[in-house]
């Protein structure tokens, strides 16, 4: 079977990740900002200070774009470009590069898709206490009002979060991330409340402008639970280990958590039971705002892992066999990850799913020729879609694919040493080469999926 008529391909970024232009035109510090330019806290002691300098080359992007018939560009807005100090005035010159950003890639015939928070919250509001201080969800509020205003008249795709268990456990718990605190559950469990209380705002504030003409999601992260075996019992376990939380994986990283009340109203009774001591009082009074009606269920997904049962019959992680498939990052390579992780989201949450992230680290560089050939890409990619494909066989409402990411960028703590993108980017001279796998990606959606087989 073919991919859905009217199914969305894009390719997708981040504006810390790409942008540059860390203090031009009014933009203050964000978070990363400070955090990247810390010593030690970055491979190489990288920065985003000038990234993929997208803030001047957004032309030469979308042209790309428009050479690779890409049909959607996911994109994020910069918190501190548009409101530098938090909360208050609007810097008008960081709101004009996304109005230029959104006409151009209009008029190259791709659909933009905003995220409104992918990370950078501003300083300025760290030090105010960010996601633990009750008073951010008024703050993203404003913030949101300001991008709607501008942008809601040409755009009419949003996400409000993109993976709140990476700001919010990677930067609070174990400080791997900005703002790299190491904090007791008792803060993160409010910080977490506290951003769904923010999205549900947002969505109160996409709502009023667009009505039922915007497209409105979320997106958290996990991986994918897959059943070693196809038998009702498998399946079962794998569904259970996906939403439970377990010894084997961190409280804050269960994705239940941070889906359930955005989706179903309510936090999981077994998280619940661990964390409702910690959470914000009177916090049942924020879950009718927190669980808004939205249009997707957005989803990052990139590796996953086989459950199973050991050798007394107890269910667990099966170990890897060795010499597993591993990308650069050593993320396992897990053919059937978009089949069960899409199929599982669909069942519990019942709004058709987008994958708003897939793909891989890779070893690219230029070859003597003058091209970047990324085979494993080109695999990697066919092997997850096939999977995707058959979770929509198998009657999973699947509405879209975006591949991360368009360009090689600054991949956060792991600086320029990892590249995700399908083109390649010199970070000296900022030179773009399209890689294999984009021809190919633009092949797959040209085909609608059918150049796959």
């Amino acid at each position: 079977m073919a991919f859905p008529p009217k199914f969305i391909w894009g390719a997708a970024t981040a504006s810390y990740q790409i942008e540059g232009a860390w203090n031009e035109d009014g933009r203050s510090p964000s978070v990363w900002d400070v955090f990247s330019q810390t010593p030690g806290k970055t491979y190489n002691g990288d920065t985003g200070n000038t990234a993929c300098d997208h803030y001047h080359r957004y032309k030469e992007d979308v042209a790309i774009m428009k050479d690779l018939s890409l049909p959607a560009y996911r994109f994020s807005v910069a918190w501190p470009r548009v409101i530098p100090t938090g909360r208050g005035a609007v810097n008008q010159k960081g709101l004009d590069f996304y109005s230029r950003l959104v006409d151009e890639l209009l008029s190259a015939g791709v659909d933009p898709w905003v995220t409104l928070y992918h990370w950078d919250l501003p300083q300025i509001l760290q030090q105010q206490g960010g996601w633990m201080n009750p008073s951010i969800s008024d703050a993203f509020a404003e913030y949101t009002r300001a991008v709607v205003d501008t942008l809601g008249d040409r755009v009419s795709n949003w996400m409000t979060f993109n993976e709140p268990q990476c700001f919010v456990g990677l930067g609070l718990i174990n400080g791997h991330h900005a703002p790299g605190y190491l904090l007791p559950q008792t803060d993160v469990a409010k910080a977490a409340h506290h951003s769904m209380v923010a999205h549900g705002k947002a969505v109160d504030i996409l709502r009023a402008k667009g009505g039922s003409k915007y497209t409105i999601g979320y997106v958290p992260t996990t991986q994918a639970m897959i059943p070693a075996t196809e038998t009702p019992d498998n399946i079962e376990l794998a569904r259970k280990a996906m939403f439970s939380h377990t010894p084997a994986r961190e409280l804050f990283w269960t994705i239940s958590l941070f889906s359930d009340p955005v989706y179903l109203g309510k936090y999981p009774d077994d998280i619940l039971e661990i964390i409702e001591k910690d959470l914000p009082k009177n916090w049942q009074d924020d879950m009718a705002l927190i669980s808004r009606d939205l249009d997707f269920f957005g989803i990052n997904l990139y590796s996953g892992k086989i459950i199973g049962t050991d050798t007394q019959g107890v269910p667990c992680v099966l170990p890897d066999a060795p010499g597993k498939p591993q990308t650069a990052l050593k993320w396992n390579v897990e053919d059937e990850t978009l089949r069960w992780g899409t199929r599982f989201m669909y069942e519990r949450y019942k709004k058709p799913v987008i994958v708003t992230e897939n793909g891989l680290a890779n070893s690219d560089w230029v070859h003597m020729d003058g091209k970047v050939h990324d085979p494993s890409r080109i695999d990697f990619t066919r092997r997850y879609l096939l999977g995707l494909e058959k979770a929509i066989d198998e009657g999973v409402d699947i509405a879209g694919y975006f591949h991360w990411s368009l360009m090689d960028n600054f991949e956060w703590a792991e600086g320029y040493k990892e590249r995700f993108g399908l083109v390649h980017v010199d970070f000296t001279t900022f030179k773009r080469t399209i890689k294999d796998s984009a021809w190919w990606y633009r092949d797959v959606i040209l085909s609608n999926g059918a150049s796959l087989h």
